[in-house]
């Protein structure tokens, strides 16, 4: 049977304990602990592995935060993504976004169409530079950009698609460029696009 003291120490070595243990579970979590939830589908460094899911290293912060919460509002459509983004809070987005913008960008390794690609840099350059500057690759000094260079062909398709079934909205300038092009061009001109963004490798 314990004595008092022994009780009292007992009791203090547990308050200790847990204390230990609260500082702990309260430690800040970093946005590459934060971002190994991603790793999945995206890469251990925001450089996709599968065709399905876009690489999201080098993004722009403000495109991830903003992305993420359009995705947790039901603003944009997704299969998965909409249920995933709704377990970080702002401040958790915000250090993912610092995380994945630093990490290297890699383009996925995949076949295209040399002519094809060609004939998509020209389409590329005539509807969509203005807004997706150097050939839609990450770039260092701007904001507010989107990755097209060197993201799987199947995602941007996928993406596609939900642009023009509405599943996706588009903002003005890009639906009345879209329409142009698809107006002159027809779905071969998405498919040149397409050569044209795998090409950037």
């Amino acid at each position: 049977m314990l004595s008092r003291t022994n009780i009292k120490r007992l009791t203090l070595a547990i308050g200790i304990i847990g204390l230990g243990l609260s500082s702990t579970a309260s430690a800040e979590v970093s946005g590459a602990m934060l971002a190994g939830n991603c790793a999945g589908c995206h890469g251990s460094s925001g450089n996709s592995l599968g065709p399905a899911a876009p690489s999201i290293s080098a993004m722009d912060p403000l495109v991830f935060v903003e992305t993420m919460q359009a995705f947790q509002s039901g603003e944009t459509y997704s299969t998965v993504m909409g249920r995933l983004a709704k377990g970080y809070s702002e401040d958790e987005l915000e250090k993912m976004a610092a995380y994945f913008h630093a990490q290297e960008y890699r383009p996925a390794e995949q076949p295209y169409d040399k002519a094809l690609a060609s004939e998509g840099a020209k389409l590329h350059d005539k509807y969509c530079e203005k807004c997706h500057a150097e050939g839609g690759k990450p770039l260092v000094d701007e904001e507010d950009y989107n990755i097209l260079a060197g993201q799987w062909v199947p995602y941007l398709r996928y993406t596609m698609s939900d642009f023009l079934e509405n599943r996706r909205e588009m903002d003005k300038k890009m639906r009345k460029k879209l329409e142009q092009m698809l107006e002159a061009e027809g779905d071969a001109g998405l498919d040149a696009l397409y050569a044209f963004y795998a090409s950037q490798q």
